[in-house]
């Protein structure tokens, strides 16, 4: 395609990909209403060994089945049928790949939207192909990071399930950093009922420290629980009788 070219790019899709074959390529769409530039970036890509899925409008994009392979979008801001910026907008509500914009009229105030919004670069033609060639190479590298974190969440997701009522009670106090006897209290169960729980937790979720069941948690999004400590006097029993403390 020469050292430069002129491109216009397209988007991606909101659902959950489906399962790939084995030895799937790196994936970059193309959305472009010129012919001329889609195939210029076709060949661009096949020369890196990536894959290339071309589409001509934003509708083609939606449209297709997203696949689970490293991908990014290069997306023009002028596309016939939505403007690329609204097309970013839409798909930040669900799963996409890295965006990287190009356009032919592009201006400052245009750029920091793109790039508040998340996009990875936002380049004005004509362009070099070498800085785009890289500019991809970062985007796949940040989508495989993205899915191999997506992969472990939906593993841990699949442990926790395995949890019964009461051990997803018990996994927020776990990580809490309380003493088995504050937690057992707040649930309102014997100590050691909540040690066998807490036992059966670690084993289920496949922590091997209290450190990885934490950051197993953070993962998840568990929240933190915080116990009060009741206030006003406390009372403490010796045998049959009871001293109130101030």
């Amino acid at each position: 395609m020469g050292r430069s070219a002129t491109m216009n790019f397209g988007k991606f899709i909101g659902p959950q990909p489906t399962s790939p074959g084995p030895h799937v390529a790196s994936i970059v769409y193309i959305v472009d209403d010129d012919v001329s530039v889609r195939e210029s970036l076709e060949l661009l890509s096949r020369s890196a060994g990536w894959l290339p899925i071309a589409f001509s409008s934003a509708r083609e994009y939606l449209s297709h089945p997203p696949i689970a392979a490293p991908s990014c979008l290069i997306l023009d801001v002028g596309l016939p049928d939505i403007n690329g910026l609204d097309l970013q907008q839409q798909l930040a509500e669900g799963y996409h790949p890295p965006i990287i914009f190009v356009t032919g009229n592009g201006d400052i105030p245009t750029s920091v939207r793109a790039i508040k919004a998340g996009a990875l670069d936002f380049l004005t033609k004509p362009f070099r192909a070498d800085p785009l060639r890289d500019l991809v190479r970062a985007a796949l590298a940040q989508d495989c990071e993205r899915r191999a974190r997506q992969t472990e969440v939906d593993s841990l997701q699949q442990r926790f399930v395995l949890l019964t009522p009461r051990e997803r009670e018990v996994l927020p106090l776990v990580v809490s950093g309380l003493l088995n006897k504050q937690a057992a209290a707040h649930l309102g169960i014997s100590e050691i009922t909540y040690q066998i729980h807490r036992t059966n937790v670690m084993r289920k979720m496949g922590a091997g420290s209290l450190a990885e069941l934490v950051r197993m948690a953070d993962a998840l999004d568990i929240p933190v629980v915080h116990i009060r400590r009741p206030h006003g006097p406390s009372v403490r029993k010796f045998g049959a009788a009871e001293l109130t403390l101030a």
